[in-house]
């Protein structure tokens, strides 16, 4: 039976291969950024529901498919070239807070993540995003406080008209993080390396790397999902399965959108 600490070193194994391909000269990343004080709630989902408002093949677990809302936040995004200059020009787009909803898509033999719908506060980025990578962004209002040191998490967000998605749970300070048990259900659920998108007509991709999420499971509560029942129609089946907060991971890299060939 497999130790803590070789569980913990597997995991870091995928971060590993995820920095090995981006280091190779065709797929250097595009941006840098750090994504800080994430809150991860995952749902079970009905997989042939989910697979007909997704356009790539979901990535099963045992049979079940899963949906996760990941509430973050990116600060100091800035392109991997030019400098002060090209970061300063990046800067009205360089920190602010997300709202994801993703779900886990396999593209050939590459596992990755494929975006639903995502919620930021940043009008900009809203434009911005879909033209560039094909990022279903939509605005919203964010408000989150996912800090560990005060134990409580919690956070929300609203969109016009009058939608409102909230969450919450108290948390240990003292918590200890550590990276997901590989080959656990956390892992399988955070620790994605590619994205996948639709641009217009086409297929595209991104990679991502950075270090292993250092996180810990939570008992987290919904009491406002308007806005999930309004924009989700995976979720009023959907059974929430658990939860993770991370402080984030720094010093994560992005690279640019290219065409997913292949099946």
């Amino acid at each position: 039976m497999l130790n803590t600490t070789t569980c913990h070193e597997l995991t870091r194994g995928n971060s590993h291969a995820a920095r090995r391909r981006m280091e190779r000269p065709e797929e250097r990343p595009l941006f840098y950024c750090d994504w800080v004080r994430a809150v991860f709630i995952h749902f079970e989902c009905d997989p042939l529901l989910l697979q007909r408002i997704t356009p790539y093949r979901l990535d099963l677990r045992d049979g079940r498919a899963y949906v996760s809302l990941v509430a973050f936040t990116m600060v100091r995004l800035r392109p991997s070239f030019g400098g002060r200059l090209t970061e300063m020009l990046c800067k009205p787009i360089a920190t602010h807070s997300f709202m994801n909803v993703r779900t886990y898509v396999r593209h050939g033999e590459t596992p990755g993540i494929f975006f639903l719908t995502e919620w930021l506060p940043n009008r900009l980025s809203v434009l911005l995003g879909p033209v560039v990578y094909g990022l279903p962004y939509r605005f919203g209002r964010l408000n989150y406080h996912n800090d560990l040191t005060t134990g409580h998490v919690y956070g929300n967000v609203d969109a016009p008209p009058g939608q409102r998605l909230s969450y919450g749970c108290a948390i240990d300070p003292h918590t200890k993080l550590r990276p997901c048990p590989s080959g656990s259900l956390d892992e399988f659920l955070l620790e994605r390396y590619t994205a996948f998108l639709n641009r217009g007509a086409s297929n595209v991709l991104f990679h991502i790397w950075h270090e292993p999420w250092p996180q810990t499971p939570i008992d987290v509560e919904l009491p406002e999902t308007e806005l999930l029942h309004a924009h989700c129609p995976w979720f009023p089946t959907a059974r929430r399965v658990g939860a993770n907060y991370s402080t984030g991971v720094e010093n994560v890299w992005v690279g640019a959108p290219r065409a997913a060939l292949g099946s």
